[in-house]
């Protein structure tokens, strides 16, 4: 195995490892003794789902989450100029995506540190897949902004962008507050805006459903406190002309 940087993408939940992650991935994981993680306890548990044979405690941990400082980054690609090759480990699904291991990779290619991502899922693009939006043209915003005045205002913008650039735009939420932004959503988005919300992506709880802002007030949601969610806002083409008129007004 050639020595680099690999990101090792995780389960999204309590899903089968075989069910989503290549056996390719088992590999590379079985030939790497040091794991750059934002929890280690997670990380081991994964380590152990993976293999159960796997010796845990012959293994380097560094932990990357907001408290860790600058100083410390570069200091955990050290095996790498000694060797050894050194393993990113997400909370779920693809390191660096939405995720703070985005800082490591910059560091290693800076330093001309071979990257290699492994194949997994990835919520976003799983989310995207189902919606039936446009797959050529899409951002991904991560989380809209605490306040209500500022996500609302957020709302509107990413809005006018799926009618002025035919752009899907993607974002998250934390799970407590699902109903809090399907409601801000509904309230704010003009009547034939698509939405897709997709809940526990690869679970056995999956739920993805695209409509209408118009069609989503009239159908019963299903439970979504404490799932973990993507949502989707586009627009076909029938309305796009007219909407985009409609929203320019109240601008």
């Amino acid at each position: 195995m050639e020595t680099a940087l690999y990101l090792i993408p995780v389960t999204l939940g309590n899903t089968g490892i075989s069910k989503v992650l290549p056996e390719y991935n088992r590999s590379i994981i079985l030939s790497v003794r040091y794991f750059i993680v934002e929890n280690e306890r997670t990380a081991r548990r994964f380590l152990k789902q993976t293999e159960q044979a796997i010796d845990i405690d012959s293994l380097t941990f560094y932990t990357l989450n907001k408290h860790t400082s600058p100083a410390e980054l570069s200091g955990f690609l050290t095996p790498i100029t000694q060797g050894f090759s050194v393993g990113i480990i997400s909370e779920a699904g693809c390191p660096a995506i939405a995720d703070p291991g985005a800082e490591i990779v910059s560091i290693a290619q800076e330093k001309n540190i071979k990257v290699v991502p492994l194949a997994g899922p990835s919520s976003i693009l799983l989310a995207l897949m189902a919606s039936g939006f446009n797959g050529q043209n899409f951002a991904f915003n991560g989380y809209l902004p605490l306040d209500s005045a500022k996500r609302i205002k957020a709302l509107k913008t990413l809005e006018q962008r799926i009618y002025s650039e035919n752009q899907a735009q993607i974002f998250i939420e934390t799970p407590y507050r699902n109903s809090k932004i399907i409601e801000d959503i509904f309230q704010t988005c003009h009547p034939q805006t698509k939405l897709c919300i997709a809940a526990d992506i690869t679970l056995d709880t999956e739920w993805i459903k695209t409509k209408t802002i118009t069609e989503w007030k009239t159908q019963s949601l299903p439970s979504l406190s404490k799932r973990p969610c993507i949502y989707a806002i586009y627009t076909g083409q029938d309305n796009k002309n007219q909407a985009f008129a409609n929203l320019k007004k109240n601008i």
